[in-house]
């Protein structure tokens, strides 16, 4: 499955926030959208999910312009994660997780057996069965921005959009979420994430969009965007990529600010 954005532009009223952007992304490809923020980041993905009508341009999928699919068949193609959710109620995980099937129950309709086992699946291959029968709301941050993804998984989506998943998590929460966006790839999905840590594309990208203030945009491989140069216009910081060798033996780059 490819989603092809093609000089978009999206925004509120007569305001453009994003202008003239155009990216491909491709089964088990991982997108990585970096960028300040303000710049549009949330604003792009609304427009992709279908949430904000595009003020120009085309979002297709497998050729098709989605402006013309009902929500139900985006929902079934397009699984989206959150910053993070807030609930008031005090549902079971697995609940939580069942819901990611909402597009394919009718409205009147309960989830069936086939639901649940859809959705205890996604609970296992992210490694989280063990909190199926827990409350949402009393388990911890880390564990409920994952429970997030499996429900995305649960729609059982060719794309999958990530709005910072690893925001608010710690350090061994983000090496584990960052694993499973791999792992995800790995079987095929298409992933579009934001991060606000350019590490992350090095950990798990196939290719890489700057989004810079205004409406400079930048695509293409990791190493030819995540650049000192390119940091210290975006960001306004002085950075420097700095190259070691993994205990596999592999190259490994990472980000250090360099502080006045």
């Amino acid at each position: 499955m490819i989603m092809e954005i093609k000089d978009i532009i999206c925004g509120y009223g007569n305001r453009k926030v994003v202008n003239g952007i155009s990216i491909t992304v491709e089964s088990g490809e991982i997108l990585c959208l970096l960028g300040p923020n303000g710049v549009g980041k949330t604003t792009l993905f609304k427009s992709l999910l279908g949430f904000l009508k595009v003020k120009g341009g085309n979002v297709m999928i497998d050729g098709e312009d989605i402006s013309k699919w009902p929500r139900k068949k985006i929902a079934q193609a397009v699984g989206y994660v959150p910053q993070a959710h807030n609930s008031s109620f005090e549902f079971k995980v697995l609940d939580v997780v069942v819901m990611g099937r909402a597009a394919y129950i009718g409205a009147m309709s309960s989830p069936s057996k086939k639901d649940i086992e859809i959705a205890e699946e996604s609970l296992r291959a992210l490694g989280i069965y063990f909190l199926k029968d827990r409350i949402y709301t009393e388990i911890s941050g880390g564990e409920r921005q994952m429970v997030l993804l499996a429900r995305a998984l649960t729609q059982q989506p060719k794309i999958l959009i990530m709005d910072e998943p690893t925001s608010n998590l710690d350090y061994g929460n983000q090496v584990r979420l960052l694993q499973q966006v791999n792992e995800l790839a790995k079987k095929g999905l298409a992933i579009i994430m934001t991060t606000h840590s350019p590490d992350h594309a090095f950990l798990c990208s196939s290719k890489v969009a700057l989004l810079e203030r205004n409406n400079e945009f930048k695509v293409g491989s990791v190493n030819d965007i995540v650049t000192e140069r390119n940091l210290r216009e975006a960001y306004g910081v002085k950075v420097s990529i700095v190259k070691t060798i993994g205990s596999n033996g592999e190259e490994i780059s990472t980000c250090v600010p360099l502080l006045n």
